[in-house]
């Protein structure tokens, strides 16, 4: 197995079981037997839980475990800071998918429930995205860190000139 491949399968491993749960599990529960819309509404509904899918798996597996030698998980982060990809638009690109899978799922069922949850769960990684994630990251890689999270947003992306390189 070449150097990637724990990385590989330890997110993998996360994937199922956190996102899985979070973006999965959770909003099927709180659908509440809700029939899914259908037509044009079913089709832009599945396509933002494809956008926000896509978004994570390729943040988690190109970006953390490929480029950065690591995981999602706080357990075994990345060795390297991760600014390639979708990192150069916004700093936390996987929560934004794992938001839009979630939003996706709430049109699909018309689910008021799911809406306050994405709503919840957003709230709850900002937090954790202040409060842990980014005095972690300033611990770890310094003026690097410093620089990029003054030329990238957290939240909303920023295209075109300015884009972290």
């Amino acid at each position: 197995m070449n150097s990637t491949g724990p990385a590989f399968a330890k997110t993998l491993i996360f994937t199922v079981f956190v996102p899985g749960t979070v973006a999965g599990y959770v909003p099927w529960r709180l659908r509440r037997h809700a029939a899914p819309v259908t037509g044009a509404e079913e089709r832009v509904a599945l396509a933002i839980i494809a956008i926000g899918i896509a978004i994570y798996l390729y943040t988690a597996f190109w970006g953390f475990a490929l480029i950065g030698g690591g995981t999602p998980s706080p357990i075994a982060p990345t060795k390297i800071l991760v600014v390639k990809g979708l990192h150069r638009f916004v700093r936390n690109p996987m929560y934004i998918g794992v938001a839009l899978a979630i939003g996706g799922q709430a049109c699909l069922f018309h689910s008021l429930h799911i809406a306050i949850y994405m709503v919840c769960m957003l709230l709850t990684a900002h937090l954790f995205v202040i409060f842990y994630e980014e005095p972690t990251l300033q611990k770890q890689f310094g003026e690097e860190y410093e620089r990029y999270r003054a030329s990238v947003p957290r939240w909303l992306p920023r295209f075109g000139p300015g884009a972290w390189d």
